[in-house]
């Protein structure tokens, strides 16, 4: 059954729209890069986060947020995984794969995640599979996606 890209939002918004802003997102104290990570996601909110911000995987601040920080901007990574990208950037799917497959059973958002918000997950991979299927083969990574719907469908790497 064809999940439509609404219905795969809404479970994602569902299962991660309640969840509070973090006070920070990355260990800031860290060095500038992280400092200025933690600023940019500080200074967002689920509606004004856009790709500038996060569509560059060479300087994207999600690769150094914590799970509790992912956690939160799910509902807005979620959009951009469906959303045509501006001039000069990629398709925003193949990134957020990054986060959602990395480390595949210890990904450290997987193991954040409780039971429903990894279904909502699995809903939105599964939507991006079936309705992003030009962009997936763009990148080849069919079965990199098909692996990250068995994790957070199933527990199974």
């Amino acid at each position: 059954m064809m999940v439509m890209q609404s219905e795969a939002i809404a479970a994602v918004d569902e299962a991660f729209g309640f969840l509070a802003k973090p006070d920070h997102f990355t260990n800031f104290t860290h060095c500038g890069e992280c400092a200025e990570h933690d600023e940019l996601l500080r200074n967002r909110n689920r509606e004004t986060l856009t790709f500038q911000d996060v569509g560059n995987p060479g300087w994207e601040p999600m690769c150094f947020s914590s799970a509790e920080g992912m956690a939160f901007y799910m509902p807005s990574l979620a959009r951009l995984a469906f959303t045509d990208p501006p001039y000069g950037y990629d398709w925003y799917g193949y990134q957020l794969l990054f986060h959602l497959y990395s480390g595949g059973l210890d990904n450290k958002l997987y193991t954040y995640c409780n039971a429903a918000q990894r279904a909502a997950i699995a809903v939105l991979i599964g939507a991006m599979i079936e309705l992003k299927t030009a962009e997936i083969e763009a990148t080849g990574s069919e079965d990199e996606f098909l692996r990250a719907y068995q994790i957070w469908a199933h527990g199974k790497a």
